[in-house]
């Protein structure tokens, strides 16, 4: 029977979200993965660390590269006890690529510098998506909790 109080969530006091603006320029990328690295350690998230930063500089590297205007844009991790969501809205109502399943004609080129930042979101994430927003869209991805390492004897 599904717990009434809603989804698990991290310890009482520990902080389970976090909204902060980045601005629209290609700073925000560094900034943004140093800020998902920090909120993982900082409440001891047993998502992978690693995985979450390289997706969030996707994602907001696809908001600064693919949105006009100056408008900064916003990153929104939030944690769960399965693990974390990461979403980063934009100004563009335009929905990304395709992050349901890659077609035929998804592959990427070796020899481009683009084209490769969907297809690390659709493969190493366990569930990614869009959607619209009141003022463009929120493009997301979830991670699961990391298993525990074994103990060694």
């Amino acid at each position: 029977m599904p717990d009434p109080s809603g989804p698990a969530r991290e310890p009482a006091g520990a902080p389970t979200s976090w909204r902060i603006a980045l601005p629209h320029t290609n700073a925000a990328v560094p900034i943004a993965r140093a800020l998902i690295r920090t909120a993982l350690a900082d409440i001891e998230a047993s998502a992978d660390s690693d995985t979450a930063e390289l997706l969030t500089a996707e994602l907001v590297a696809n908001a600064v590269e693919h949105t006009a205007g100056d408008q900064p844009i916003e990153l929104v991790v939030e944690l769960l006890a399965s693990g974390c969501q990461v979403e980063v809205h934009d100004r563009s109502p335009l929905p990304p690529g395709d992050l349901s399943t890659p077609g035929p004609d998804d592959e990427p080129d070796p020899w481009q510098e683009h084209g490769r930042g969907l297809l690390l979101i659709r493969t190493l994430s366990s569930a990614c998506g869009h959607r619209p927003t009141a003022h463009g869209k929120a493009v997301w991805f979830t991670l699961p909790t990391r298993p525990p390492l074994p103990t060694r004897r």
